[in-house]
């Protein structure tokens, strides 16, 4: 089965946009600086970019996650969803900015175990929540809060999903071109 890609759908120039498409990327260029590709084809659906935006900035400042944590859930749900174009940023913001171990990191790039036990049985749970579909198992869950984790991290963990559903399916149906700022991290 291929990937279903919006061909006549536009990306939405921050710099002609207009009305609730001018809003939202506004808020966007506020939050991030520049307009991600990824930003600009939501954009379309304005919703769904503010939406986005919205779960984005209160799963970073109310999760009670460190940014390693953070950014190690967006990194393995995007993998496992299959976004290259969120794989991709997320590396380089797991790299630059929320200080992840490089070789937590590149063990989360190449699908490998996770030397850290804490931030693997984060990962885990995550995969598992999205795998199967917010019903995990009772061990996942017994490791997860075994290793130092609350029940009310499995709610941050579907909040998280719930954001990186959004980019990560939309990423998908525009077949999304990795920014020039995470180029480095793009992968194949």
């Amino acid at each position: 089965m291929s990937n279903v890609i919006i061909h006549n759908l536009a990306p939405v120039d921050h710099a002609s946009a207009q009305g609730q498409k001018k809003e939202v990327l506004d808020v966007a260029l506020k939050q991030v600086g520049f307009i991600p590709n990824m930003y600009a084809n939501m954009a379309n659906a304005p919703a769904m970019l503010s939406t986005y935006l919205h779960g984005y900035a209160l799963f970073r400042s109310e999760s009670g996650l460190t940014p390693i944590e953070q950014e190690v859930l967006f990194l393995v749900i995007s993998q496992y969803n299959g976004c290259n174009y969120c794989t991709a940023a997320h590396s380089m913001i797991a790299d630059k900015m929320s200080g992840v171990p490089k070789d937590v990191l590149q063990a989360i790039r190449a699908q490998q175990p996770i030397p850290d036990a804490k931030l693997a049985a984060l990962a885990a749970m995550a995969v598992e929540m999205v795998a199967k579909h917010g019903q995990p198992s009772q061990a996942v869950v017994k490791t997860f809060l075994d290793a130092g984790y609350q029940e009310r991290d499995l709610l941050y963990i579907v909040l998280a999903a719930a954001v990186k559903a959004l980019s990560n399916y939309s990423n998908q149906a525009f077949g999304t071109q990795v920014d020039e700022k995470f180029a480095a991290y793009k992968v194949d």
